[in-house]
């Protein structure tokens, strides 16, 4: 699944988000990188336990709970902080897979990466290059989105960010644990849940097709998460 979410964040979060990492130490990015992506990786980042990157990380956290389009695709169970990068000067992170688990440093609290998720904190006019570029079944798929927007695709996905050639791309990154394992499982409950909120729109929730529909949607979700 490859599903963007657009207006996560509305002009005042991005800059109440931007105002508080902008003014940060940043360090080099392969403080969070595990061996293959460290040999891949060039980028600057905040470090996980920096209270600038934590108060950004909770407006951001907020946001996806009230996001109804997130919460639907992706059923999330557990969800990594935040964590912030940015590229600039030719910086690039080569073809790469997250890693299975993700622990948070100094705690227990770890995740399981089912779905990765980017957070764009720059408008794509102000950079060139920093594309976000996704290997799919329907093939290669690059993203870049206006700042506030999100991008959700499957940890297990190759994926890579191409060289910035001027400007200074930021974004928010970070991993989820879903209720639901499948990746085809999920965009099934994802696609059905979208029609019935469309067919509601038309017809009312309180029409027979739509509560049967509903029920269906329920029994899969039951059979299938892990809650």
């Amino acid at each position: 699944m490859l599903i963007a979410v657009p207006d996560l964040l509305d002009a005042t979060a991005v800059a109440s988000v931007r105002a508080l990492i902008d003014a940060a130490q940043w360090v080099d990015g392969n403080v969070t990188s595990g061996h293959q992506s460290a040999l891949a990786k060039r980028n600057m980042q905040l470090p996980e336990d920096a209270p600038e990157a934590r108060q950004a990380g909770q407006i951001i956290l907020d946001a996806l709970g009230k996001s109804p389009m997130f919460i639907a695709a992706a059923l999330p169970l557990k969800i990594f902080p935040p964590l912030f990068n940015s590229y600039a000067g030719g910086q690039a992170f080569g073809v790469h897979v997250d890693n299975a688990v993700r622990l948070q440093a100094g705690t227990g609290f770890r995740v399981r990466s089912d779905l990765s998720i980017t957070v764009f904190l720059e408008d794509p006019e102000r950079y060139d290059g920093g594309e976000l570029t996704i290997e799919t079944n329907f093939g290669v798929q690059q993203v870049k989105l206006p700042a506030g927007h999100a991008v959700l695709y499957p940890s297990s996905s190759l994926h890579r960010v191409e060289p910035i050639t001027s400007g200074r791309r930021v974004a928010s990154f970070f991993w989820l644990q879903s209720m639901v394992r499948d990746d085809a499982a999920r965009q099934m409950l994802f696609d059905l849940d979208s029609s019935i909120q469309a067919l509601a729109a038309e017809l009312g929730h309180d029409n027979g097709q739509v509560i049967r529909l509903t029920g269906l949607y329920h029994n899969l979700l039951r059979r299938w998460a892990d809650a």
